[in-house]
C-alpha cells in the first residue's frame, strides 16, 4: 500500500467525503501501449484532470487514486514531470475493478481514520475527466436521502436485445438508462456490500455490488459530456466537452462574485 501526499481533514460540521478514483485498468480497448488514463488530454494526463475536478468541487474531501502495481512508478514520474501537486493517496489496484475498489476499502478500514456510517464514499472512473462540479455536487447531495445513488442519462440510440441464437428484437429505449460515475454511497453501505459480495460474480460497477447485497440504488441526473474515454477518438471529443464545461463553470464563478 503506497501513500502520497495524503490530506487529512477534521470536518466537525459535515460528513467526511472519501473519493475513490479507479485508474488501474490496462486500457486494452484503447489500442495504445499506455493506458488511456495516462494519455494526454489538453496538455496533461487524463487522470490529472479527473483528480483536479474533484479537488476543485470538494476541496475538503480525501482523494484516493487506485493505480495498478506496474504503473505506480509511471504515475509518480508523471506527477514530477508535470509538477502535479494536488493531494491524493495512492492505493495499489487488483486484477479486477472489484478488487481495486475492495483494496481501497481495506485501506480505509485499516488506516487511522474514524469513518462514520454516514460518511460519504464516491467512486469514479479515472478515464472520465469531464466530471463537472455540478455533477460531483449532485452525487454528494443524492446520498442525503439514499444509501446509494448513481448518475444516469437517457439512451439516445435505438436498442435491440440479442438472443442466444443471434436474432435481435427491438426494445423500448425509454425504459433504459446509461450509467455513469461518480457513484455515491453511505460509507456503511459500500463497506457492507463489498464484505457480503460473491467474488465469483461479475460486477460491472459498484452499484451492482450494493444491489446484490440488498440495497436500493437511487439515481440522479448525469451529464452526456461525462464520457468514459475508451477509444483514441474519445480524447478529441472529451477535449471539446472539457472546454464547454470550463466555460460554463467560469461563467458561474463570475456570477457568484
Amino acid at each position: 500500500m503506497l501513500q502520497q501526499t495524503a490530506r487529512h481533514y477534521n470536518m466537525t460540521n459535515e460528513r467526511n467525503i472519501y473519493t475513490i478514483i479507479v485508474a488501474a485498468g490496462s486500457g486494452s480497448r484503447f489500442g495504445s501501449d499506455l493506458p488511456k488514463q495516462f494519455c494526454t488530454m489538453n496538455g496533461c494526463p487524463v487522470l490529472m484532470t479527473t483528480i483536479d475536478h474533484f479537488f476543485k468541487a470538494l476541496p475538503y474531501s480525501e482523494i484516493i487514486v487506485v493505480v495498478s502495481e506496474n504503473m505506480t512508478d509511471l504515475w509518480q514520474r508523471l506527477c514530477r514531470e508535470y509538477g502535479f501537486r494536488t493531494s491524493h493517496t495512492i492505493v495499489v489496484g487488483g486484477a479486477t475493478r472489484f478488487d481495486s475498489v475492495n483494496n481501497t476499502l481495506d485501506y480505509l478500514r485499516n488506516c487511522d481514520k474514524e469513518i462514520s456510517p454516514d460518511d460519504i464514499v464516491l467512486v469514479h472512473d479515472g478515464a472520465r475527466p469531464n466530471v463537472s462540479k455540478a455533477l460531483i455536487r449532485r452525487a454528494v447531495e443524492s446520498v442525503a436521502n439514499d444509501v446509494a445513488a448513481i448518475p444516469v442519462v437517457g439512451v439516445t440510440d435505438s436498442i435491440r436485445m440479442k438472443s442466444d441464437d443471434g436474432a435481435t428484437s427491438a426494445v423500448d429505449r425509454s425504459r433504459f438508462v446509461a450509467v455513469q460515475t461518480p457513484q455515491a454511497f453511505r460509507a456503511e453501505t459500500i463497506f457492507d456490500a463489498y464484505a457480503k459480495a460473491d467474488r465469483s460474480a461479475s460486477f460491472t460497477d459498484d452499484a451492482s455490488v450494493a444491489e446484490a447485497a440488498g440495497y436500493a440504488v437511487g439515481t440522479f441526473d448525469g451529464d452526456y459530456r461525462n464520457i468514459k474515454i475508451t477509444n483514441p477518438a474519445d480524447i478529441v471529443i472529451a477535449e471539446l466537452f472539457s472546454k464547454m464545461i470550463a466555460d460554463e463553470e467560469n461563467a458561474t464563478d463570475e456570477q457568484q462574485k
